[in-house]
């Protein structure tokens, strides 16, 4: 996709320093796709806090299944 956006130049300047990129498009891709792990995993921490995990055995127990 093409895009044209007003984007101050030291924040692309330091993307593309930060992300080790060889040009704009490739820093802005790095930069976005970092973006977007991010936001996808706090709401992963947000459903857990939600609905915690729920473990069968206690640590002891898991040990000892280990152990077999």
């Amino acid at each position: 996709m093409k895009v044209t956006a007003l984007i101050p130049d030291e924040l692309v300047k330091e993307t593309q320093t930060l992300s080790n990129a060889k040009n704009i498009t490739e820093a802005m891709i790095i930069a976005l796709n970092a973006y977007i792990s991010i936001e996808k995993l706090k709401k992963m921490g947000e459903s857990i806090t939600k609905s915690p995990l729920q473990f069968k055995h206690t640590a002891d127990e898991i040990r000892e299944i280990n152990r077999l």
